[in-house]
């Protein structure tokens, strides 16, 4: 009896799925990722419901050198990230939503420099709560350079050797070949 990975049956399911999963996953990603933006952006607007709160307006009162007070902090800050989150949703604008995430993305990862002691127990090694949700935003910035990929109208390839072309630089399609 053969591996079920190498029945035809198996093979043409697996297909299946992987066409499935390069057609959708990029979108799903995109608005996934804007309900995170979203959902966190207006919990801000609700003062006390954000647990990045206290360190977040605290990072921007220090990279604006006080110019900006907490509580102005705050609603900038809330309506950034909603108004990255709609972008991302509605998919408009990506160019600009996805400066402004990366923006973003990298004031929050200050408060590692800014404010070491809050955000480890043990410097660089165990992190605390806060350090922790700093940390997540590694899997942000990585789904924000896959969804930037496809601005210009690219996406995902399923297809193995369309996709060993693409590796290698190369456009043109090979005889026998076809798209996924």
């Amino acid at each position: 009896m053969r591996p079920i990975w190498q029945d035809p049956r198996f093979d043409a399911l697996d297909t299946r799925i992987t066409n499935w999963m390069a057609r959708w996953g990029v979108f799903l990603l995109r608005v996934s990722l804007g309900i995170v933006f979203f959902w966190f952006g207006v919990l801000k607007f609700f003062p006390g419901l954000s647990p990045a709160q206290d360190l977040a307006t605290r990072t921007i009162g220090v990279l604006s050198l006080g110019l900006i007070p907490p509580s102005l902090a705050l609603i900038i800050l809330a309506a950034w990230e909603t108004l990255i989150g709609l972008g991302l949703i509605s998919g408009v604008f990506m160019r600009l939503t996805l400066l402004l995430l990366f923006l973003q993305m990298l004031g929050t990862m200050t408060p590692i420099v800014l404010f070491p002691g809050e955000v480890f127990t043990i410097v660089p090694i165990a992190p605390t709560l806060e350090g922790q949700y700093i940390i997540k935003n590694l899997v942000l910035i990585s789904a924000g350079l896959v969804i930037g990929a496809t601005v210009r109208g690219g996406g995902m390839v399923a297809d193995p050797i369309l996709a060993r072309l693409a590796r290698r630089g190369r456009t043109e399609i090979p005889t026998g070949s076809r798209p996924s």
